[in-house]
């Protein structure tokens, strides 16, 4: 069981990483073909759009999985179908009226958004919110099926299509509001057909729509809150890309000027910083079905075990990540975006990615275990900070207040999670684990810096990348190993298993 759940882990990391790539290296591409502006005026419609998908569906999958498994747990097969049904109902409910509102109403709505040439470019994506809402759901009855795979390649081949039809469509485009069109509209397709492939994959595979009366109570019950604390994440994020942005022209700077300073920050820099996710996604996918089983079985040691190596697993990705990033922020940054106040984002930044992590897997952890009313509070609590910091220190520090903000929030977010695990899991304990994280970390960029502060006098950044990161990344892995913060057994065991099979 165990070797299936590693190589599960490994499977969606693998195409989880791959997708993440392609996102990040068609930022780059929008970045060079639509400028700094069209990428803020792009990330501002997304970041609105995501406020309005996320109240639709964003508790909705993780309560379809966590359902699926508890009906597993009591042998519930047509209880698994209702959970699926009942989501799809859910999400219909609320996205289909939603998208007509605000398609016939756009005028109304200007004032979402921090410049108004966002609105007009906003109701592209409003078919998509009842299409991608629907694939959430069926995405959520791929991991309580247990079925990665095909989650695994639908996600990748929905960030393809993005990809593929961005690039066609922004080339040769000059102006930066019809390069946010056409990135826009190719969003659109993307969904478009995430939707086709997973309906169809749902319904040739076994699955079915029945009736959803039984399920819906405890499904609105258990995805309220964490659609709460979603829908909260996307407003303030759009509350940021409003604030910020106004913020900064009050403080002396032009519109577009502005505008160009928030697509660094939240369209260069900040997705950098998001790098772990994709690692982090992939083991919650993975483990929080198999949590929530236990979990309800009354599996106390089980539960210990997978919350320690969960949040664990968090501390190591950052661990690992965090060097590297604050000894070649810079050269990276100069290499992919030619931004030099991208790169002092991101070395400044860069340990806001262990607290940032250990939030992400903490969160999953608790909603498995049916904690989904207090991470909302907890939430909700670091997330005062991170306005407080925005909307009192962009006068002085400029778009640096929105990292210190993040650092804050997910700082104060993980410490009271990690309190509440303690108290839900007794046994459970991270915080030794923790400590080793940090002292490697702090070693490693020491390292990584002086290594780097030397090349830089001769190397230009794509060679300092290429001769740095190994060796940083190196350094840092030898340093986890010998304060023992990871074993290679399941690597290990899983290739004996597939020399076995063989």
């Amino acid at each position: 069981m165990k070797s299936d759940i590693y190589k599960s882990c490994a499977q969606v990391t693998v195409f989880s990483t791959v997708e993440k790539g392609l996102s990040f290296l068609y930022r780059i591409v929008l970045s060079h073909a639509i400028g700094a502006e069209g990428l803020g005026i792009y990330q501002i419609c997304l970041t609105v759009f995501a406020v309005f998908l996320t109240a639709a569906s964003s508790g909705v999958p993780v309560t379809v999985s966590r359902l699926m498994s508890k009906c597993t747990a009591t042998g519930d097969e047509k209880g698994r179908h209702a959970a699926v049904t009942a989501g799809i109902v859910c999400t219909l409910m609320i996205t289909v009226p939603s998208a007509a509102v605000l398609y016939f109403g756009k005028n109304a709505f200007g004032f979402l958004f921090s410049d108004r040439r966002c609105a007009d470019l906003f109701v592209i994506l409003l078919p998509g919110l009842i299409l991608t809402s629907v694939y959430s759901v069926i995405r959520g009855s791929f991991w309580g099926n247990k079925q990665f795979l095909p989650y695994s390649v639908i996600e990748l081949l929905e960030d393809a299509v993005m990809v593929i039809c961005g690039v066609i469509l922004v080339r040769n485009v000059s102006d930066p509001v019809l390069g946010a069109k056409y990135a826009l509209i190719a969003v659109l397709i993307s969904y478009v057909f995430s939707f086709a492939v997973s309906m169809g994959w749902y319904l040739t595979s076994g699955g079915k729509l029945v009736n959803p009366a039984p399920q819906l109570k405890p499904l609105i019950a258990s995805s309220a809150p964490i659609t709460a604390m979603r829908t909260s994440t996307s407003l303030l994020n759009s509350a940021v890309a409003f604030l910020l942005p106004a913020l900064l022209v009050a403080g002396g700077a032009t519109n577009g000027e502005a505008l160009a300073l928030y697509g660094v920050v939240a369209g260069m820099a900040v997705p950098m910083l998001f790098i772990p996710s994709s690692a982090i996604g992939s083991i919650a996918v993975v483990v929080a079905p198999e949590l929530s089983e236990n979990y309800y079985r009354g599996k106390d040691a089980a539960v210990k075990n997978d919350v320690e190596k969960s949040v664990s697993a968090a501390i190591l990705i950052a661990v690992a990540i965090i060097p590297v990033l604050y000894s070649l922020g810079r050269a990276i940054s100069e290499f992919l975006y030619s931004s030099e106040l991208c790169g002092q984002i991101v070395t400044y930044s860069s340990a806001i990615m262990l607290p940032l992590c250990i939030t992400m897997m903490s969160n999953t952890v608790l909603n498995s275990m049916n904690c989904e009313r207090r991470t909302l509070l907890y939430f909700c609590a670091g997330s005062v900070a991170n306005l407080a910091c925005i909307f009192l220190l962009t006068r002085y520090i400029g778009v640096y207040s929105y990292v210190l903000g993040l650092g804050l929030s997910n700082t104060i977010t993980a410490v009271l999670n990690m309190r509440l695990l303690k108290k839900k899991c007794r046994g459970a304990n991270v915080a030794r684990y923790t400590a080793k994280g940090i002292a490697v970390a702090l070693f490693s960029c020491l390292f990584g810096r002086l290594l780097c502060g030397i090349l830089e006098n001769f190397l230009p950044p794509f060679a300092q990348i290429i001769a740095a990161a190994p060796v940083v990344f190196g350094f840092t892995a030898a340093a986890a190993a010998v304060m023992k913060m990871y074993t290679l057994k399941p690597l290990k065991r899983l290739i004996s298993r597939g020399r076995s099979r063989g």
